[in-house]
């Protein structure tokens, strides 16, 4: 019987928060970058279930797929239930780049009602509910790392990070939610 190697996920077993606030490592997903002409949109949008937004700051979301505009003709797709979003993309029949990023990506969920002034200490984004609300969506950094920012609930949001930068998004985040609650 051959050995198999078991690959570790990035920050496995990390927990952290505090009395206002929740740090989980998100379960895996499958994650693409897409990039796309107006013109595909439509076709993108009925290939992959969702409607892919349009508009800055936003996302769309169908079941557990998720849209999130990055720039004007890119977007970062996210399936929680791991399905084959370069089969869905490869179906539209539309001109478009996708690269398969799932390994790249870790997502951390920051929740709890200290969610917002935890990510507002490494983050220059104004993350208040009016000016970042639920389903909002941006490229930014957090500290001196890019991030993707999703605002699931009115106090939960989604960060997504490269496998790279995970234990020190991880722990910048630890260290502001445990600030947040003073």
């Amino acid at each position: 019987m051959a050995d198999v190697a078991i690959r570790k996920p990035a920050l496995a077993g990390r927990l952290g928060g505090s009395a206002t606030v929740r740090l989980t490592v998100a379960p895996p997903a499958t994650r693409v970058a897409l990039r796309a002409p107006a013109g595909s949109l439509k076709a993108l949008s009925l290939a992959l279930g969702l409607s892919v937004p349009t508009t800055p700051k936003t996302s769309g979301r169908a079941g557990a797929r998720s849209a999130l505009w990055i720039g004007p003709d890119e977007w970062l797709l996210i399936d929680e239930a791991g399905g084959d979003l370069m089969a869905a993309c490869s179906s539209a029949g539309a001109l478009h780049s996708a690269t398969d990023v799932s390994h790249r990506n870790v997502a951390i969920i920051v929740s709890g009602p200290g969610a917002e002034a935890t990510l507002a200490a490494g983050c220059p984004q104004d993350l208040s509910l009016s000016s970042f609300p639920v389903g909002a969506a941006s490229r930014t950094i957090f500290g001196k790392a890019e991030i993707v920012l999703l605002r699931t609930e009115e106090d939960t949001f989604r960060v997504e990070c490269w496998r790279s930068f995970s234990d020190y998004v991880f722990g910048l985040l630890a260290e502001a939610a445990e600030d947040a609650e003073h």
